[in-house]
């Protein structure tokens, strides 16, 4: 049985410290593994969520109940979600121009056609997760609706796969969609030692990728500043960063 989950919540939704306004969520999972997710986030006091019944057609991963002597594959994350986001610090990043794989199947080099002199706002993410990564995408998706028409034309999103085994470009425009992701979000994939290589330069590497940690980049393509978030910021000092390199930018300009 197959379920679809949506989230709406008009009032204040916490986030840590911090609260998100006007969240929603439209993702599709198997329904034993939705309820799990909603069960996580819930006691976590992120969200309330509705359940309605539906089809869906997403290839979902299936996670094993943990007993007694198990490891909990994902108690690095169930950890984050009740821990408050930090504020943003100035951080370095080793950006390789590697060949990678949009969400459309293009290839496109990370730095000179994804990044290039734009302000970028990046996250990490993978397909399969049912704990932080659709918190993550959410909340993308609430800095999208903030970025309005700077979308795409000086600011992107972008969010790295950080399981490329199994991320094709067709299951990330898949699950792209469900946050109603519009062109000026991308999304990349390649093959394992490639990612592997741009995900060790942004700091963002990890040799078990379920036990990935939450964080945000924010920077800027054209001066090489950035600034990494570690949990899940609320997207207003995503945005208030995002400003921030902007306001930069016309200072230098002499604007």
């Amino acid at each position: 049985m197959l379920g679809v989950v949506r989230t709406a919540h008009p009032a204040a939704v916490e986030i840590g410290a911090w609260d998100i306004w006007q969240w929603r969520f439209d993702m599709k999972y198997d329904f034993f593994s939705a309820l799990k997710s909603i069960a996580l986030l819930f006691v976590a006091g992120l969200v309330p969520l509705a359940v309605n019944a539906g089809e869906a057609g997403h290839e979902h991963h299936q996670h094993e109940t943990i007993v007694e002597g198990e490891t909990d594959p994902h108690a690095h994350h169930r950890a984050m979600l009740n821990k408050p986001a930090e504020a943003a610090k100035s951080t370095e990043v080793d950006l390789l121009d590697r060949t990678l794989v949009d969400q459309d199947g293009r290839e496109v080099k990370f730095v000179s056609d994804v990044i290039g002199d734009r302000i970028v706002v990046m996250d990490f993410v993978y397909t399969s997760c049912t704990t932080v990564c659709p918190v993550l995408s959410a909340l993308f998706s609430q800095v999208q609706e903030k970025l309005g028409d700077h979308l795409g034309d000086d600011v992107v999103l972008v969010s790295v796969s950080i399981d490329p085994t199994r991320d094709t470009p067709q299951r990330l425009k898949a699950y792209a969609a469900r946050y109603q992701a519009q062109p000026g979000w991308i999304w990349l994939t390649g093959g394992k030692r490639t990612m592997d290589e741009v995900l060790d330069g942004l700091g963002a590497y990890s040799p078990n990728f379920e036990d990935h940690p939450s964080m945000v980049l924010v920077g800027d393509g054209r001066s090489g500043e950035w600034s990494r978030f570690f949990g899940f910021p609320n997207p207003d000092r995503i945005m208030d960063q995002v400003k921030a390199l902007q306001a930069a930018r016309q200072t230098a300009a002499g604007g």
